[in-house]
């Protein structure tokens, strides 16, 4: 055997145990791969993410940590306390007096060139001082009723909190769907790559053809892209959410994936139950105890207010005595020229109220039948979906491992492999895209309940 055949024979040998090896792992590779079920593996797969994170200092936060960050630093919500805030200063304010009046001038003092009779018909040097004493139980009605105001903006606060949580809810279980995604393709792309080295061994002894190369470098490149746009939907979602904290766009954090959303039936049969917990109720509710308060004040407008007035003379000639004059005065609002304005005006707020009490009795019809049919919206999803991961994913699967024994055998082409595998992966996909539209139901659901 001369130099040459003894190379070749060599690079045979080399060749013939390079496709052992590569043989044995694809053997192994739907054992490994599709023995898991798919949220096993994920799992699995986030939790040395997570510790990967945890080595980098980065912070991983829980989905309640990340809305009650929301809660206590978002600047929109910051606004509503301190319009809050404000109502009670201005409530207090409301209970000040008018600042007295006090007045100096002349008292019966001729007229220059008139002939003056007497002393004391000089006239006199006058000090006036006024108070108006408003009455008590006006001013306290009238501070209840501002302060009033402040919880409704409380009360606008709460529906403002619940729907940037609804937001945030949704940002977080789209960046929880992308990092299972990127876990598919990044599979997919490792079982892409050994088809394809397989196939261009076997080429080499024209035992596959290069179309079948071509298209696995396809799928890999595919799959890659398809990897870079739920990158981007993380980048987008934790810049999102870092708004919504009150921090810095480009913080960097990690979520808790491990978090699945959980539907829970809420008790929305009776209407006074679904009144307890909307947001938007609450703020009626609020609207309309603070228009009864103005009318209890509005009520207290006949009730009179005061004036005092005390009045000091100095005489202009000599001789003649100091004087005073203390006046006291009283409102009479009951007159009918007066009483017209609080009495026109309370039957206007009166007709307010049972506007607002059929508006709210509307809102609540309302928002029951919507969470009814939500409900069965939900049912149907999370039966739809068990359909596809019990029933449609394992017939797929068998047809992967079937198709993939008979090209391990060398009875199938590798595209044929890839179009089973194609399917079983897009099937996989869409279970991700039906839980997305799940989990986005159950937090419309919750936003509906609490609004």
């Amino acid at each position: 055997m001369n130099y040459a055949s003894m190379e070749n024979w060599k690079y045979m040998m080399f060749i013939i145990k390079k496709i052992g090896v590569l043989g044995v792992a694809i053997y192994m590779l739907p054992l490994q791969l599709f023995s898991q079920q798919p949220d096993t593996a994920i799992s699995t797969t986030h939790t040395n993410m997570h510790t990967v994170a945890s080595g980098l200092n980065v912070q991983v936060l829980p989905l309640d940590s990340i809305l009650s960050r929301i809660d206590r630093n978002n600047v929109l919500l910051q606004s509503y306390g301190l319009k809050a805030e404000s109502f009670k200063y201005s409530a207090d304010a409301s209970t000040a007096w008018m600042a007295p009046m006090v007045g100096l001038g002349t008292f019966m003092t001729p007229y220059p060139g008139q002939k003056i009779m007497d002393g004391r018909d000089k006239g006199n040097l006058m000090l006036q001082l006024e108070q108006d004493i408003p009455n008590p139980a006006k001013l306290k009605a009238k501070k209840s009723y501002i302060t009033s105001q402040g919880n409704i903006e409380r009360a606008n606060r709460d529906i403002t909190l619940n729907d940037l949580k609804s937001a945030a809810k949704r940002l977080f279980i789209n960046w929880l769907i992308a990092e299972r995604k990127i876990l598919r393709f990044r599979e997919n792309e490792s079982i892409l790559i050994m088809m394809k080295k397989t196939e261009e061994i076997r080429y080499t002894y024209n035992q596959a053809q290069l179309g079948s190369i071509y298209k696995a470098d396809a799928k890999i490149e595919e799959t890659r892209n398809s990897l870079h746009i739920q990158e981007a939907v993380i980048a987008k979602s934790r810049a999102w959410l870092n708004g919504l904290m009150n921090v810095p766009g480009d913080e960097v954090f990690e979520i808790d994936t491990t978090y699945i959303p959980v539907f829970t039936l809420a008790p929305t049969s009776d209407t006074a139950e679904l009144s307890a917990v909307r947001k938007d109720v609450h703020k009626m509710d609020e609207n309309i105890h603070s228009m009864e308060l103005n009318i209890k004040s509005m009520v207290l407008e006949k009730k009179p207010d005061f004036r005092i007035r005390f009045d000091h003379m100095t005489p202009l000639a000599a001789g003649m005595p100091q004087a005073y004059s203390i006046m006291g005065m009283v409102s009479i609002p009951i007159a009918p020229w007066a009483s017209k304005s609080y009495k026109s005006g309370i039957r206007a707020i009166q007709y307010n109220i049972q506007a607002m009490e059929k508006e709210r009795s509307a809102m609540l019809i309302e928002a029951q039948s919507m969470l009814f049919g939500m409900q069965y919206d939900i049912q149907y999803m999370q039966e739809h979906i068990a359909g596809m991961e019990e029933k449609i994913i394992p017939a797929l699967q068998k047809t992967f491992d079937a198709y993939f024994l008979n090209y391990q055998e060398n009875k199938l082409a590798l595209t044929t492999v890839i179009d089973a595998w194609e399917a079983l992966n897009m099937m996989h996909l869409n279970v991700l895209d039906e839980k997305l539209k799940l989990y986005e139901m159950i937090v419309e659901y919750e936003k509906q309940l609490y609004r």
